[in-house]
């Protein structure tokens, strides 16, 4: 397993925008199968001892992820996501904003691109966040994003080292 993989994260308050790039030691196949199959972003997105628990998902243009972040003593913390743009292995984009547990939007929510190219046999995959509002970008910071998305990231690695294994 590589050390010192590339991991950025930029708030711009001015653009309301956050931007974050991380560098895999894995496969682009496998990374985006970690950002896109249900099974595999439960293992990983939520940072520990956090967990995460999607109630349904479909990974199509138009369709949907409405999921919860759960806390050690079980206090949920759900989003959802609706898919808006897809081109598989390359690109993503999604519409995210918390909700309730009966999947009532708390708006305004925050776009999100991802990016994906491989650079040897190493993986990038950039991400951009924009927030319809920089409260809710605030917000975001206040609840700790930062570090939660760190911890996440190195979950992911984690669980990326070992599917390399299995192939």
């Amino acid at each position: 397993m590589t050390t010192n993989l590339l991991f950025d994260l930029i708030v711009d308050k001015t653009t309301k925008k956050v931007f974050i790039t991380r560098e895999f030691d894995a496969e682009l196949s496998l990374v985006w199968d970690a950002f896109t199959t249900q099974e595999l972003l439960d293992q990983w997105v939520a940072p520990k001892p956090w967990m995460s628990k999607t109630k349904h998902m479909n990974f199509e243009v138009g369709g949907r992820r409405f999921y919860a972040m759960v806390s050690p003593d079980g206090m949920e913390r759900w989003a959802i996501q609706r898919y808006t743009s897809i081109t598989p292995k390359t690109n993503f984009k999604m519409f995210n904003a918390f909700a309730d547990k009966d999947e009532n939007p708390e708006l305004p929510g925050s776009d999100w691109e991802y990016n994906f190219s491989e650079e040897g046999e190493r993986t990038i995959v950039n991400i951009t966040i924009y927030n319809e509002s920089l409260a809710r970008l605030e917000k975001m910071i206040e609840m700790g994003f930062k570090e939660g998305y760190a911890a996440s990231m190195q979950n992911l690695e984690a669980l990326l080292a070992t599917l390399s294994q299995r192939q």
